[in-house]
């Protein structure tokens, strides 16, 4: 395992993320305490410090159980939470972006994990009834006070991020220095505006569901899992994904990896500031999911995926990309300008 910093920071972060939305089996799809701990081991074992949770996950469980496989060498991992999801579902103050819910979330799961700080706090989602002003400063606050040490965004629209890191920087505050987004080979349309905008602010991107929600493991090639089942994300089964899992399958047997593999790698390769954040019930599939690390795609393989699972990123990007448009913005001198501020 290799190590990278997070976005402008100095954080020292490992190449993959463990997701832990798994550790419970409250939600009636995780795993037992018995389970997780050996998923949190082989994924230590490989020299993973970067461990993601939130204060909703698995109902506390989560939180209560990283903190008990951490204890021993707390300083030595990254511990990233959440919050902004409820706690108690009849009280219209336990959750939100607001500074309320925030001090209370973050109370609640240092407790939980029995620390005394968070190494990087996400706000989960934005509620859209918070100013941001008000986010920024309270963030701000809790990085002063030592109990947060970096900030970052998670499912927010990209505008809302970009007003709330330029509005830090003027006002002296601590700034996002990560964005997790939903980014896979099925699903790339962060690539209109999140993708460009954490680029251009200099922020680490942690993808979630990196595997399509088990689409690009294989197993739903023909829409059916092996037991014959539809996936429980069967809005996902469409043509266009069966074709990008195929591709997948077809990439990996001739590398002789997994689909996983094959799948992590074509998101680590597609920037370096890419960390996808990888969960598992099994043991087994960690395991196999760490395997990605022993190698890395061709050039033709990669752009195959990358011609196979394109997206119309709409207006005004493919608006710029017209030759007329080009030249009437840049008379002859379109191609002749070597420009390094664009991100793609």
């Amino acid at each position: 395992m290799l190590y990278k910093l997070f976005g402008k920071s100095g954080l020292r972060v490992s190449e993959i993320c463990l997701g832990t939305m798994t550790f419970g089996t409250e939600w009636g799809t995780g795993a037992d305490k018995d389970e997780s701990k050996k998923i949190f081991d082989a994924f230590a074992d490989k020299g993973g410090n970067f461990i993601d949770t939130a204060n909703r996950y698995t109902e506390g469980t989560s939180e209560k159980w990283v903190g008990e496989f951490i204890a021993s060498q707390r300083d030595y991992f990254v511990l990233a939470t959440k919050y902004t999801l409820y706690d108690d579902r009849k009280d219209p103050n336990a959750s939100g972006n607001h500074r309320k819910n925030l001090r209370r979330s973050v109370e609640e799961s240092l407790k939980r994990m029995k620390t005394e700080y968070i190494d990087l706090l996400w706000l989960h989602m934005w509620d859209f009834t918070t100013g941001v002003d008000e986010v920024m400063r309270s963030l701000d606050d809790l990085v002063r006070s030592g109990k947060v040490n970096y900030i970052g965004v998670s499912d927010t629209p990209a505008w809302i991020v970009a007003k709330a890191n330029t509005l830090a920087e003027l006002r002296g505050w601590e700034a996002f220095v990560g964005l997790q987004v939903e980014y896979s080979l099925i699903q790339r349309t962060p690539e209109r505006d999140l993708i460009p905008m954490a680029k251009d602010f200099g922020m680490a991107i942690t993808p979630w569901s990196p595997l399509g929600a088990g689409m690009l493991t294989g197993k739903y090639n023909d829409g059916i899992d092996k037991e014959g089942r539809l996936t429980e994300n069967s809005r996902k089964i469409n043509d266009k994904n069966r074709q990008i899992a195929k591709k997948v399958s077809e990439f990996a047997q001739k590398l002789g990896y997994s689909s996983a593999q094959v799948a992590l790698n074509w998101l680590r390769q597609k920037d370096e500031q890419i960390m996808p954040i990888v969960g598992s019930r099994k043991v087994s599939q960690i395991e196999d999911c760490l395997g990605c690390l022993r190698f890395e795609l061709p050039n033709e393989m990669m752009q195959e995926l990358n011609t196979i699972s394109e997206i119309e990123l709409g207006f005004p990007h493919d608006f710029y990309s017209l030759p007329t448009v080009q030249e009437v913005i840049f008379g002859d001198n379109a191609k002749k300008i070597v420009n390094h501020k664009t991100h793609s």
